[in-house]
């Protein structure tokens, strides 16, 4: 099952088998506009044979998913994990942590939907985008043991995460500055509920970072450092995540950006973000 946003950000979409329906069309979920709510809902576990139903009986309605707004909830937590990719921290000359990723916490301010311009800030001189996969937290947890994680993750996104990479060479403790400018995170087109991918189908993933149709960096959650278990792990330690929380778990590799460019996250299965720049 997948979920998605419209365009306005209205309306929170329901997708089987290609068919669309709005949330708001299914009985009991008149009022729900948070994706987060939807997991937290004990009839969330039947919504897909609701929409099931539906789809036998009409053809739902069409979704054009490029301009879709972000699947984040606007008080979501973004948590990312930096360096977390071989490639990615031969990109910054640097080694990977050896205790856990790096870490970080972004502002919801610099979302952007499907399809929305990246404004390159002044304050940066070299802007460098990440395709990323994205965990969704579906149930309000902490402390989850790495052989759990899937008992609290709702689904998978894709993610494109943009850094002001000339800060964070200077000093890495920049990090968080780096990476919260306006327009710098797109998060969606849709969320993809993790049962779509069982056993470790998920670890096949392949995610890649393409800029002007060129792919510049491609891999799969295999070829992580800190798998997917251990990145809620690390997350949850000693916090609690709500559901909707995102944890983005890296980048196979990152590339300038410059206006004029089009950059794409790809992953497979999941979902593609499409951005200009502007």
């Amino acid at each position: 099952m997948k979920l998605a946003r419209s365009g306005n950000g209205q309306d929170v979409l329901v997708g089987i088998d290609g068919s669309w329906f709005p949330l708001r069309e299914i009985g009991g979920y008149e009022k729900v506009t948070r994706i987060g709510d939807l997991f937290g809902d004990p009839r969330f576990g039947d919504l897909e044979a609701q929409v099931r139903r539906r789809t036998a009986g009409s053809g739902g309605v069409a979704v054009d998913l490029s301009d879709a707004a972000t699947v984040v909830d606007d008080d979501a937590g973004i948590w990312g994990a930096g360096l977390n990719y071989r490639r990615h921290s031969e990109d910054l000359e640097t080694e990977q942590p050896g205790r856990g990723p790096g870490s970080y916490l972004r502002p919801a301010s610099c979302l952007i939907g499907n399809g929305g311009t990246i404004q390159l800030p002044t304050q940066s001189q070299r802007v460098t985008a990440e395709a990323e996969l994205g965990l969704v937290v579906g149930t309000r947890c902490k402390d989850v043991p790495r052989d759990k994680w899937r008992s609290v993750i709702a689904g998978v996104t894709a993610v494109l995460d943009m850094t002001a990479e000339d800060a964070i060479r200077q000093n890495p403790r920049y990090i968080p500055w780096a990476k919260g400018f306006d327009t710098f995170c797109s998060i969606g087109p849709a969320l993809v509920t993790l049962d779509e991918f069982p056993d470790d189908r998920l670890d096949g993933v392949r995610i890649a970072t393409v800029r002007n149709d060129e792919t510049i960096a491609a891999a799969t959650p295999r070829d992580m450092k800190y798998d997917l278990g251990y990145l809620v792990e690390y997350f949850t330690m000693g916090r609690t995540l709500a559901p909707g929380t995102v944890i983005c778990t890296g980048t196979p590799g990152a590339v300038q950006i410059r206006p004029g460019d089009t950059v794409r996250a790809v992953v497979e299965g999941v979902g593609t973000l499409t951005h200009p720049v502007g």
